[in-house]
C-alpha cells in the first residue's frame, strides 16, 4: 500500500476510555455525594454516552447538550434528578477527573514503538474535547510518538466530515493514498477516512458486523499484520 503516515483515533482505540471513565466516575460520585453503584450506573451510561456522541458528530446537539444530556438521561432510570447548575458541575468534575487515569489498551505503547521504528509517521485525529485530548496523550506518555494532533474542535466540524481528515492530512504534509486511518467507530473513522481516499483499518472494539471487504482487527497487536 506504500503507507507513510498512520492516523489514529484516540478514545477506544489507544486510550482505554471505558476503564478510565469508570475510575473518573468513582471520584466524581464521592466528590458530589452520589450514592449509586458505579457498575449499575456504567451499564446505563455507556450506551447513552455513545448515542449522544453520535448526535454530537451529526451536529444535532452542541458540546453543552452532550455534556448535560448524557448525565440527565443516565441518572433518570435511578430516580436521580439534577438542576442545570448541578449538571454543569458534574460535567466539569468529570472532565477534570477523566485525564487523571490513563490506562491504554494492552500493547498500545509497544505497537506505537514498533510503527515508529519502521519509520511510519504517526498522527491523531479525534472528535474528543480539545481541553482533555492533549492531556490524555501527555499523561499516558504516548504524545512523543505523534507528529500531529488534529481535533474536531480545532477544525469546527467533526468526523466523518471530510474537512477534519483533509486538515489532518494537510498538517501532516501527506496525501490520502499514502495514509491509513485506524479507529473504532466505523461511521466516523472508517467511512470518514474512506471519503477522502485514505486506507483504513477498523478496530472492532464493540464487536460489530462491518460490511465485507474492510480490513478489521480485534486486538491492537493485529496492526502488525498490516503494517
Amino acid at each position: 500500500m506504500n503507507i507513510t503516515d498512520i492516523f489514529f483515533d484516540l478514545d477506544h482505540t489507544l486510550w482505554d476510555f471505558d476503564r478510565n471513565s469508570k475510575l473518573a466516575f468513582e471520584r466524581v460520585f464521592a466528590l458530589h455525594g452520589i450514592n449509586l453503584g458505579i457498575q449499575d450506573f456504567i451499564q446505563v451510561y455507556e450506551p447513552i454516552n455513545f448515542a449522544y456522541w453520535k448526535m454530537y458528530r451529526e451536529e444535532r446537539i452542541d458540546k453543552t447538550g452532550l455534556r448535560r444530556g448524557r448525565f440527565l438521561d443516565a441518572f433518570k432510570p435511578f430516580g436521580i434528578q439534577f438542576s442545570t447548575e448541578e449538571l454543569d458541575e458534574l460535567a466539569t468534575s468529570y472532565i477534570d477527573e477523566l485525564p487523571k487515569d490513563n490506562h491504554l489498551f494492552h500493547g498500545a505503547t509497544e505497537v506505537l514503538g514498533y510503527l515508529s521504528q519502521r519509520s511510519y509517521k504517526l498522527h491523531i485525529i479525534t472528535n474528543g474535547f480539545e481541553e482533555v485530548q492533549h492531556l490524555k496523550l501527555r499523561n499516558s506518555k504516548i504524545d512523543v510518538f505523534f507528529d500531529t494532533v488534529t481535533t474536531s474542535e480545532e477544525v469546527g466540524v467533526k468526523k466523518p466530515n471530510p474537512a477534519v481528515f483533509n486538515r489532518a492530512l494537510e498538517k501532516a504534509g501527506t496525501i490520502p493514498h499514502q495514509s491509513m486511518m485506524i479507529g473504532d467507530t466505523f461511521e466516523a473513522d472508517i467511512l470518514g477516512a474512506e471519503q477522502v481516499g485514505m486506507h483504513t483499518l477498523f478496530f472492532n472494539y464493540r464487536k460489530e458486523e462491518p460490511p465485507e471487504n474492510y480490513r478489521v482487527i480485534h486486538d491492537i497487536h493485529e496492526i502488525k499484520n498490516y503494517l
